[in-house]
């Protein structure tokens, strides 16, 4: 059964994005970018390194490098103190 974006951002899944360079199959001095999203746990990526391995396994176009990134859904609200308030009709 798969779970909801809301039921996944609570076990802690956050939304994880990478940027893929790799070379062109038959071109190797071009290189190409993707752009991979889902939601992952940090700090192992198992979804991420799942992907990596398929890309290795499946496709052609050798990997060149890989820049990701990771922010959790829910986490901490920001404080402020606040030291008046005004009305304004």
């Amino acid at each position: 059964m798969q779970m909801t974006e809301t039921e996944m951002m609570l076990k802690g899944y956050g939304l994880t994005t990478a940027e893929i360079f790799y070379r062109m199959p038959d071109y190797r001095n071009v290189l190409n970018t993707f752009v991979w999203q889902d939601y992952d746990l940090a700090p192992d990526h198992p979804r991420l390194f799942g992907f990596i391995e398929f890309w290795q396994d499946s496709i052609e176009g050798p990997l060149h490098s890989i820049r990701f990134t990771h922010r959790k859904m829910i986490s901490p609200g920001e404080w402020r103190n606040v030291v008046g308030e005004f009305r304004y009709h």
